[in-house]
């Protein structure tokens, strides 16, 4: 989450319950947000295993996948309404429909003749738009922003392939949803409080991903192919450690902290080191703020490389520099996941609230203003006495503005805080680790061992989950791999239990007889029927009294019945 955030203090396996108030006490956001996420874990967990990884309930069973083709255009997949569970998760596919507004023949006081009213309803009949479809297809479900100009985006040609939901969290501020600003509060105050948003996508895999045999395998095989490739998908595959370390221009300013202190940063810092571009070591990079990559622009206008913003920041500590490197993105690059070229400030224009960048944006981002497009800083440069570069290693020259990543060795980032890659890793866009640094230990906040070295850790995020919705395999057949489940909720029966227990009694005796035999004969009318249990049902009753009865009368298949 890129937001304005102390430190993260939530911990699973530390099995906390709850966060408990102390009178007197300073309020901080990370208790308030620990106790959100306790609860949100403790929700997610209990709903994961009742209803498994994956399933809908059975009478509002959501994302039903049918396949809408034609020879005239591109291939298109309905999303069904309803909800669906993955991993605890509820995503709910039902499209809002647009409220009513309020005609201008609605207005009070207007005298008009039978032939203007009739006029003015014509004219409003034919200036009403279309009415939206009911349900949300591949191309304009809410998150996935799907470019059918795109050749990657568009489903596959070839049959058959799996239609599977991807679902993922993520970070919404007044930057990217104006209405979470309170305009009361006036502009010059910060926002409040920020959302998290649960994101869901409807996307294809090809059959030959999951090394499946056939155009129809049994739908088992499927699921258990999927699983296994979703876990690939899922499992990190790296890790990061932190440590501070006395930097070499420490006595530079030796009246801002102790002279021993390890972190020499004026002011308590959340670091946070994200992947930018996927790969492996050779290829990945990544970038950091100090920020938590909370510092934004939120974009009024684009012009070439010139930028209008709706404001530069605070202070100095949250605005924009010559030389501060800016990713440009907007909500359609954002839920896509995109990395994008991060770009340079070289010029500010302060009085008209400008900036000039090295480039245009790329991917198009900015170009629609109601994908509401901002600017975000990260605090990595090239060259300078911040400059990350590994000692004795590379000049540390960046790759689409972000900084290479190498393996095996300790990274400083500023002011004596450093980071290790270990080595053999796998790097996924969007990864990243919080590093909480704090003046009054001269230190940052990492787990470490008996030895107090620094412990390895997976990304503190994003994690990303999947489940299967369909085998699509040619027009009319998509065989449905979701899961669903009953409700719990059943009707309450006419009396209590004593009352069932009793007529059951009566039941048996009235079949079995004082003897238990049925119909009250001995040995020689058949073999006697075991008397029925009171724990069962009514229906299990009456058909034991159906087979003692078919016994005395030496029905078919019983021994010894009466000739």
């Amino acid at each position: 989450m890129h937001a304005d955030l102390s430190r993260l203090t939530h911990r699973p396996e530390r099995h906390y319950s709850g966060v408990v108030a102390q009178q007197g006490r300073v309020q901080l956001d990370a208790d308030a947000n620990e106790q959100t996420a306790i609860q949100l874990f403790q929700a997610r967990t209990l709903a994961a295993d009742l209803i498994g990884r994956h399933g809908g309930p059975s009478d509002a069973n959501g994302f039903k996948i049918d396949l809408k083709g034609s020879s005239g255009t591109l291939d298109d997949l309905i999303i069904g309404g309803g909800r669906y569970y993955v991993d605890g998760i509820l995503l709910d596919a039902t499209r809002p429909q647009p409220g009513e507004a309020v005609s201008a023949a609605g207005a009070a006081g207007e005298e008009r003749s039978e032939q203007g009213e009739a006029g003015e309803h014509d004219a409003e009949a034919a200036a009403e738009p279309d009415a939206p479809p009911a349900t949300w297809t591949y191309w304009d479900q809410p998150d996935g922003f799907r470019d059918p100009e795109r050749p990657e985006d568009r489903l596959p040609s070839e049959f058959p392939y799996l239609a599977y939901l991807k679902v993922w969290e993520r970070l919404v501020t007044a930057a990217e949803d104006p209405a979470l600003r309170e305009v009361a509060l006036g502009s010059a105050l910060p926002d409040t409080a920020a959302r998290t948003k649960v994101v869901w996508q409807v996307l294809p895999l090809p059959g030959t991903a999951l090394g499946l045999e056939g155009d129809n395998p049994p739908v088992s095989e499927i699921r258990k192919a999927f699983d296994t490739w979703a876990q690939q998908q899922s499992a990190p595959r790296s890790r990061l450690a932190a440590r501070s370390e006395r930097p070499d221009h420490a006595d530079d300013d030796p009246c801002l902290v102790r002279p021993d202190a390890r972190y020499r940063g004026p002011e308590n810092q959340l670091y946070r080191v994200e992947v930018h571009d996927g790969g492996d070591a050779k290829t990945a990079t990544f970038k950091w703020s100090r920020e938590n990559g909370s510092v934004t622009f939120p974009v009024d206008e684009l012009d070439g490389t010139w930028v209008e913003l709706a404001t530069l920041g605070g202070d100095d500590k949250l605005d924009l520099n010559v030389g501060d490197r800016v990713e440009f993105v907007d909500t359609a690059a954002t839920s896509r996941g995109e990395a994008l070229p991060l770009l340079r400030v070289e010029e500010l224009d302060l009085p008209g609230r400008r900036v000039r960048l090295s480039d245009e944006p790329a991917g198009g981002a900015g170009r629609r203003p109601e994908l509401h497009p901002y600017l975000r800083r990260w605090d990595h440069r090239e060259g300078g006495a911040r400059q990350t570069v590994r000692r004795g290693g590379r000049d540390g020259r960046l790759r689409h503005g972000a900084l290479p990543v190498e393996e095996g060795g300790w990274l400083p980032l500023e002011d004596g805080v450093e980071v290790y890659f270990a080595a053999g890793g796998s790097y996924r866009t969007g990864d990243y680790w919080l590093i909480p640094a704090r003046t009054a230990t001269g230190s940052v906040e990492w787990p470490t061992d008996a030895a107090r070295r620094p412990l390895l850790r997976h990304p503190a995020g994003i994690a990303v989950h999947f489940a299967p919705l369909a085998w699509v395999h040619g027009e009319q057949t998509v065989p449905d791999l979701r899961l669903a489940f009953r409700p719990l909720a059943a009707d309450i029966p006419a009396a209590d239990d004593a009352a069932v227990a009793a007529e059951e009694q009566a039941r048996d005796e009235e079949t079995y007889g004082e003897t238990g035999e049925p119909g009250g004969l001995g040995t020689q009318g058949g073999p006697a029927a075991p008397p029925a249990s009171r724990s069962q049902t009514t229906a299990a009753a009456e058909a034991a009294v159906d087979r003692a009865d078919g016994a005395a009368d030496g029905g078919p298949g019983e021994a010894g019945g009466v000739g």
